[in-house]
């Protein structure tokens, strides 16, 4: 094989890394929903009640109100109107039009998904439950925009101050979704890597544009 060769082949698996890795995440979550499912009426397992009781001995209303605090920001109207909106309009205000569609319908598309998948699998939430919540315990919707937003404003920015905060702000919101007692932590794992592989796959036909408006952008700047 030729230098030219070898070099097309890694370029046709570098591109076809994105699905292929979200493909197998994907199918890790509809596997663990399943497993979850079929295992004992959807009952939750043992690491996911041994946390509940660590959550609920420790709960005190310290904690509470930054829990209450992301329960609001993370769902609801809030969370999936408001924020995406504020994100959307913000990324189109700084001229980073194809950015604003790639976080537009990576976000829709992981509630989409989280939707359906809640209603297939129609786990039952924790009885320990400090919020209202709408039924299907996994996989966790919150913890799921959460980690598209962090992959998606990653992969747009290319700083690490900000998949350094994405992440952060994920966790944060895994905890405060077992803290409130609406999801077990098997909800929150499925989440996190549900979302994170929508905004993988879904950046792999953006990827040349968003680096054409990333170069564009920073000759903008030069320029001034």
């Amino acid at each position: 094989m030729t230098d030219h060769e070898t070099e097309q082949v890694a370029a046709r698996v570098s591109h076809r890394w994105p699905y292929i890795s979200g493909a197998i995440a994907v199918v890790a979550v509809l596997l663990l929903g399943a497993l979850i499912f079929y295992r004992e009426n959807n009952l939750p397992f043992g690491f996911d009640t041994e946390w509940m009781e660590e959550i609920v001995e420790h709960r005190n209303p310290f904690w509470q109100f930054p829990a209450l605090v992301m329960n609001n920001i993370g769902g609801g109207l809030v969370g999936a109107v408001i924020v995406p909106l504020v994100i959307i309009g913000a990324l189109c205000v700084i001229r980073r039009f194809w950015s604003a569609l790639y976080f537009a319908i990576a976000t829709v598309l992981s509630a989409g998904i989280v939707q359906l998948l809640k209603g297939i699998y129609d786990r039952p939430r924790p009885s320990e439950i400090l919020v209202t919540a709408d039924i299907g315990s996994f996989p966790s919707g919150h913890v799921a925009n959460a980690a598209t937003m962090a992959v998606v404003l990653g992969f747009v920015f290319r700083r690490l101050w900000v998949w350094f905060a994405g992440i952060v702000y994920t966790v944060i919101m895994l905890l405060s979704r077992t803290y409130l007692g609406a999801h077990w932590l098997s909800d929150t794992v499925g989440g996190l890597i549900l979302g994170a592989a929508v905004a993988v796959i879904v950046w792999a036909p953006f990827a040349q544009k968003l680096l054409h408006e990333r170069r564009a952008r920073s000759r903008a700047a030069r320029a001034v």
